[in-house]
């Protein structure tokens, strides 16, 4: 089993990012090492490379996050990229939301621990907290899965004119293009690759940023929230 003692140190890289909040980005990724790979939460085979692969390339999201904005990390798993973010930006509020009860224990521990007060954790499905999870302007991802499955999820989430932001790999423009359909009937009006962390990640990190107009996830999704925040205000007169 892989212990928290093989985690390398923090690159100078990292101190630089997560400045003031190094201490608790050094516990977070300690944590990771340890009790994420306890629980299957991340490979044994990720912790060598924990700082650059995960903590770093999660945390330079940050550049293009806009200032003290809402924003929702779906599928946030073992808590990438949502809690470097919430390391790097603590201006944001942020909901950690995952499905798995052994995940958001896990993140709750984590929050509980570094004193996010700033972060949420919900246990859910993004079809499922459609119409109760306040609209959010960003919604974030890493690794959940193709862009148009991602973008039916996440892009109903968003508030009008907010934008989803995922970490892709280098087949980023193949995937805007393969979902270019499912994107337009999502409401989508601009799909862009974006390379962030110059100076901090190499290679550099790529982020696909999925801009909505005024009626994020289209007609069939706006009919759904009117209808879940129906049912939530007949909820709160009972």
């Amino acid at each position: 089993m892989t212990e928290a003692a093989e985690l390398p140190p923090a690159p100078d890289e990292a101190r630089t990012v997560f400045g003031e909040f190094f201490p608790e980005a050094v516990r977070y990724a300690e944590l990771l090492a340890d009790a994420g790979v306890k629980r299957g939460l991340i490979g044994p085979r990720e912790v060598p490379r924990l700082w650059e692969r995960h903590m770093l390339n999660c945390a330079v999201l940050s550049e293009v996050v806009p200032e003290g904005v809402m924003v929702c990390d779906v599928g946030s798993g073992a808590g990438l990229p949502g809690i470097p973010l919430a390391l790097v930006r603590p201006d944001l509020k942020i909901t950690l939301l995952e499905p798995l009860l052994r995940r958001t224990n896990f993140l709750q521990e984590v929050v509980e621990l570094l004193g996010l007060d700033h972060v949420t954790v919900v246990r859910g499905r993004a079809e499922e907290v459609l119409g109760t999870l306040q609209p959010v302007h960003v919604v974030t991802a890493r690794a959940v899965a193709p862009l148009d499955r991602l973008a039916g999820w996440g892009v109903p989430l968003l508030r009008p004119y907010g934008e989803m932001l995922a970490l892709k790999g280098d087949t980023a423009e193949e995937e805007i293009n393969g979902a270019r359909a499912a994107l337009s009937k999502l409401g989508v009006v601009e799909a862009s690759v974006l390379q962030v962390g110059e100076g901090i990640v190499d290679p550099l990190a790529t982020v696909v940023r999925v801009e909505v107009g005024e009626s994020p996830g289209g007609v069939r999704f706006a009919a759904k929230r009117a209808k879940a925040a129906r049912a939530g205000r007949a909820r709160r007169r009972r």
